[in-house]
C-alpha cells in the first residue's frame, strides 16, 4: 500500500541517499536502519509527504503521494523528533487537541489510561512545559494507543524510554501490525516485535 521508488535526497551539495526502493503492505513493519547522518529522518519526512524528494516517487494505495497528500495524511500517524506538543496545554489537553484536529472522537478515560501506562500517573494535568524531555516524549507516544491510522511513521520511538516503556511501545507496534496496520520506524535499539517485518539499511 506504501510504495517507495528510486528515492534520493540531497542537502546542499551532499547526497544523503539515492536509489531507495521498498514496499510496505498491510500487516507489515519495516525497521529503517543507518548510521547517524545517513538520512533516516529525511527519508521518513519524504515518505510522510512533508519534504519533496530530489528524485523518485512515493505512492499510497497506488496513487502518487503528491496527488493525494491530504487524504494520505488522514491515514497517517507521524511521530518525529519534534513532538508537536503545545507547551501551555496539559498532556490530556494535547491529546484532546490532536483528536479535534483529526476529527475523531476523544475518550478522556482512554487518554488518561494511555498516559498512566507510559508512566505519567500524577502528571496528566500538568502543563507540558514543566515535564522533562523524556516525559514529553511519553505524552507524544500516547497517541499510539489512541489513534487508528493505518500507517505509523515513527522516528526513534524508543529513545529516552525505560525498559518497561520500550516494551509497551513495541507491543503497541506489534498489535497495530497484527491488526492489519503498517509501521515504518527508525531505532538504534533492537526490539522484539511480533508480526511480519523486515529491515532496510540506508548506508548498506
Amino acid at each position: 500500500m506504501l510504495s517507495v521508488s528510486d528515492l534520493s535526497c540531497v542537502r546542499g551539495d551532499q547526497t544523503l541517499f539515492s536509489g531507495v526502493n521498498f514496499n510496505l503492505n498491510a500487516g507489515q513493519w519495516l525497521h529503517l536502519e543507518g548510521s547517524n547522518g545517513s538520512g533516516k529522518t529525511s527519508l521518513l519526512r519524504i515518505v510522510s509527504g512533508f519534504t519533496p524528494p530530489a528524485q523518485g516517487q512515493v505512492r499510497w494505495r497506488g496513487q502518487p503521494l503528491a496527488q493525494a497528500v491530504d487524504a494520505f495524511h488522514a491515514e497517517l500517524l507521524y511521530l518525529g523528533h519534534a513532538l508537536a506538543l503545545k507547551e501551555e496545554l496539559t498532556a490530556i489537553e494535547n491529546l484532546q487537541a490532536d483528536a479535534a484536529i483529526a476529527r475523531r472522537s476523544f475518550e478522556r478515560s482512554h487518554a488518561v489510561l494511555a498516559l498512566q501506562r507510559l508512566g505519567l500517573r500524577g502528571r496528566t494535568r500538568l502543563p507540558v512545559r514543566v515535564l522533562s524531555q523524556g516525559q514529553k516524549r511519553r505524552v507524544a507516544l500516547a497517541r499510539l494507543f489512541l489513534q487508528n491510522a493505518p500507517l505509523w511513521v515513527l522516528d526513534e520511538p524508543f529513545v529516552a524510554l525505560d525498559v518497561h516503556a520500550q516494551a509497551l511501545v513495541a507491543d503497541a507496534i506489534s498489535t497495530h501490525v497484527q491488526a492489519g496496520g503498517m509501521a515504518l520506524f527508525t531505532s538504534h535499539q533492537a526490539m522484539d516485535l511480533r508480526g511480519l517485518g523486515s529491515s532496510y539499511r540506508l548506508d548498506a
